[in-house]
């Protein structure tokens, strides 16, 4: 008796104990649960911003190639006016002194159309300003030069035309060119740009991926802890079930045994006709409920 008596004490102290452990565990394992949560929550941010900077990288990427694809396009159109503006180059040196020889064979320093425009210019100072007689007459009289000009210079006909239209030609092809230039340079300018954002979102996605890295390890770490804890808590709260039921049934086989005890007693004092006592009646009492 004095035995079982000792490994009572030794359970209620390990009981005891236990307790305490568990109450020190439960704060520990809420702990690590709100810093795991925590943790997880900066990992699925972190995962959005490296999920959407990898879809707007892949979108820039087909936007550049696009643009890239253009201006590779438009070089060649480039080229090909170039060629042609630098043919027509020596074609239109050619037709200029072809110009400046028919302008020397009628001694005529300007074109048609410059010396229309004096001639107009002229015809309307005369109309409408006031001036002396004197210097109407020198209009009058340059006036009447430009248009001998003019007239000499309406004879070649078809010849001018065609020094005209050469020369008209060769100044659109090279705006064309030179509109082709432009173009390819807005367009690099464009996918320039693109492949620099990309560049800079790739240095994002790094820093992230890396950030990504390092709470990934610490989330491991954090739900490794926890679930350790959550075993040990688990095995302790098993084991304090496990005691307290022993505890349990035991101070019940001891009551009854007290009980059956003092039972006895009551029955003999009945027996003898002995006054009972209080707890005589209390303890006579428990053991009929009992049966």
């Amino acid at each position: 008796m004095e035995e079982n008596s000792l490994d009572l004490d030794e359970l209620r102290k390990e009981f005891q104990q236990e307790k305490k452990e568990v109450a020190t565990l439960h704060p520990q394992l809420n702990q690590l649960n709100s810093g795991k949560e925590s943790i997880f929550r900066e990992l699925r941010s972190l995962r959005d911003k490296i999920k959407f900077r990898a879809s707007k990288i892949q979108m820039l990427k087909k936007e550049r190639d696009e643009l890239t694809k253009k201006v590779k396009e438009l070089k060649g159109e480039r080229e090909k006016l170039n060629q042609e503006v630098k043919d027509r180059a020596g074609e239109r040196r050619g037709i200029s002194q072809k110009k400046k020889e028919l302008l020397d064979q009628l001694h005529i320093k300007d074109d048609p159309v410059k010396i229309k425009l004096m001639i107009e210019k002229l015809e309307s100072k005369i109309e409408t300003e006031v001036m002396p007689f004197t210097k109407e007459q020198q209009l009058q009289k340059k006036i009447k030069e430009l248009k001998a000009q003019f007239k000499e210079l309406e004879k070649l006909g078809e010849t001018w035309k065609d020094i005209s239209s050469a020369s008209a030609s060769f100044f659109e092809i090279k705006q064309k060119a030179e509109e082709f230039h432009y173009n390819v340079q807005t367009l690099a300018k464009q996918s320039q740009g693109k492949h620099e954002e990309i560049n800079r979102l790739y240095e994002e996605l790094k820093t992230f991926r890396s950030q990504e890295q390092l709470l990934a390890e610490k989330y491991l770490q954090l739900k490794v802890k926890f679930e350790q804890i959550k075993k040990e808590l688990e095995e302790k709260l098993a084991r304090l079930n496990k005691i307290s039921k022993v505890l349990r049934e035991e101070e019940e086989n001891d009551f009854n045994f007290k009980v059956r005890e003092k039972t006895a007693e009551v029955r003999e004092k009945l027996k003898n006709r002995k006054k009972l006592s209080t707890e005589d009646i209390l303890a006579f009492q428990a053991s009929r409920e009992k049966e």
